[in-house]
């Protein structure tokens, strides 16, 4: 009986094979990290300031529309960067200019009265950067990892962005608090250099034979790869209709005022991600699910109905709990996604691909935050957010209906994945 519990708990619990198996693998997950909890400072401290300055959610929403065209060009460019040169060095670069705008940040809040604009020139800069390093980031994953380690590669990317904003958010809200905004930065650019330091002794990771230089013909050519599969790009879709219509984080220094608990802002930044990593905990079964797409859908789903669920609470414990749920949802959808896409590209796509991916990924937030600022703004922030749910939901029954493929995907069965697990050619090609 005791084996019987042991072997049920270890089927449960998350699979750390990989970070067990690759020291490279460990040193990017751990960079990635440390980054990931300064970088949450930033995020936290940014729209408080807006908001100080402005007092509008409107300016606050702006921040998505100053990063989205950043997000569009330098992704797509992101991408075939990644395909034709050291993966490895493009990662260490971008990190190493993210800290410098974590500079001009803190350059900005020490001033006696700081200026709003430096802080859209940040946002829109670290677009661009992260439109840069992403697609070389995501790409060096298959080259660390055999195959069969890729799911719970995936989830263990998934759970340090879960750990960083659970512990994250609240941290930087005391330090906020008590020491202001400047010392949230001056956290951020400590842990740029902290992830510059273990990226350093990351291996060196060449383009492939097959990559050519990153012109606008390689660009069209890793977009007309992603046209013919639909499956892939509905993934992307449900992401964006989850981030774009049900996930208004733009909106929570405002939803704190309105559930007269302002106390809890930082519970509410938190709140998805502490879902995202109770979902990770016991993200075990992850690895014995074969209808990756279908998962992917049924969690977009669920964040739409979590997020109405939201919206009609009144209570700030109940409006977090559903705030989890979602957060559940959304890192259960990311984690079959990402398997999909890192299981099924051949290796000299998978640059291109992932700026294809970081562009829709991306787009998502950043129109979200306009839509849920304009919205909220005029309407109100509950309407906001149980219309922006129902959409969530409905938009997820159309691509059900629309992509059979996403919903047939099989990872044991689809041609792409076993070529790819084996030639690292793709029959399409």
């Amino acid at each position: 009986m005791s084996i019987d519990r042991e072997t049920g708990r270890s089927r449960l619990l998350m699979d750390t094979a990989p970070w067990r198996a690759s020291r490279d693998f460990r040193r990017v997950w751990i960079s990635g990290t440390v980054t990931f909890l300064g970088s949450v400072f930033t995020m936290t401290a940014v729209p408080l300031q807006i908001a100080d300055i402005t007092g509008s959610p409107l300016a606050v929403g702006a921040i998505g529309a100053v990063e989205l065209v950043p997000t569009i060009v330098f992704g797509l460019y992101g991408g075939a960067l990644a395909d034709a040169v050291d993966r490895r060095t493009m990662v260490l670069t971008t990190e190493i200019v993210m800290g410098f705008l974590s500079v001009l940040l803190l350059i900005n809040a020490t001033l006696d009265v700081p200026m709003l604009w430096p802080l859209y020139i940040a946002a829109g800069g670290a677009a661009a950067v992260q439109g840069l390093q992403q697609p070389a980031l995501e790409a060096m994953i298959p080259r660390l990892l055999p195959p069969d380690q890729l799911v719970a590669a995936s989830a263990l990317i998934s759970v340090r962005w879960s750990v960083g904003a659970v512990i994250a958010p609240a941290a930087a809200g005391v330090v906020v608090a008590t020491a202001g905004i400047p010392a949230a930065y001056t956290i951020d650019l400590v842990t740029f250099v902290l992830s510059v330091a273990l990226l350093a002794r990351v291996r060196p990771m060449p383009s492939s034979p097959e990559a050519g230089n990153p012109a606008l013909r390689q660009i069209a050519q890793g977009a007309r790869y992603a046209a013919r599969r639909p499956d892939l790009m509905g993934t992307c879709l449900v992401d964006m209709a989850a981030t774009a219509l049900a996930l208004p984080t733009a909106l929570f220094p405002f939803l704190a005022h309105d559930l007269h608990a302002q106390w809890a802002l930082g519970l509410l930044y938190a709140a998805s991600a502490a879902g995202s990593l109770l979902a990770a905990a016991a993200g075990g079964w992850i690895g014995r699910v074969h209808r990756h797409g279908r998962m992917v859908l049924l969690a977009g789903a669920v964040v739409g109905a979590a997020m109405v669920g939201a919206a009609f609470s009144t209570g700030v414990w109940l409006v977090l709990v559903f705030l989890a749920i979602a957060g559940a949802a959304n890192w259960t959808g990311d984690t079959f996604r990402t398997a999909i896409w890192n299981q099924s590209i051949p290796d000299h796509l998978r640059g291109r691909l992932a700026g294809i991916e970081l562009l829709i990924g991306s787009a998502g937030p950043a129109l979200g935050d306009v839509r849920a600022g304009g919205l909220a703004g005029r309407y109100g922030i509950r309407l906001t957010m149980w219309s922006g749910g129902l959409a969530c939901m409905s938009s997820v029954a159309v691509l059900t209906t629309a992509l059979p493929a996403l919903w047939r995907y099989d990872s044991r069965t689809l041609p792409r994945v076993t070529a790819v697990c084996t030639t690292q050619e793709d029959p399409c090609e």
